[in-house]
């Protein structure tokens, strides 16, 4: 009887709305081997709809074949780097029949050290 006093059920929910984007893709799509999207379409999809502003950059791995990913972060950092922190965190993600979209800021930070006179 008294387990029944103390007994009480609760839904927690959570709700994240952001901005609709288009294209409905942000930094960058990584495209699995069997996706039912190639990275041919992806990138026709991306040429229509925001021209000039993504590069498809096909991969040599088991489960990934190519990441679309928006110029200006390749203009930010080296392609090879940002390619392979993007493939160790998504290796643990995306099988080969998956397409993954990705959010990627980039923030730079300086610190210098002046003489003062």
């Amino acid at each position: 009887m008294q387990d029944k006093l103390n007994y009480f059920r609760k839904a927690t929910l959570s709700l994240k709305i952001s901005e609709f984007e288009v294209p409905p893709m942000q930094d960058l799509l990584i495209i699995g081997k069997k996706a039912p999207i190639g990275p041919e379409a992806v990138k026709r999809m991306a040429q229509a709809l925001s021209p000039e502003q993504f590069t498809i950059v096909k991969l040599e791995h088991a489960k990934i074949e190519a990441v679309l990913i928006r110029n200006s972060l390749l203009q930010m950092l080296d392609e090879r780097l940002l390619m392979q922190i993007i493939m160790e965190e998504a290796d643990r993600l995306i099988s080969d029949n998956m397409v993954l979209r990705s959010e990627l800021k980039i923030s730079v930070s300086v610190q210098r050290e002046v003489e003062l006179q």
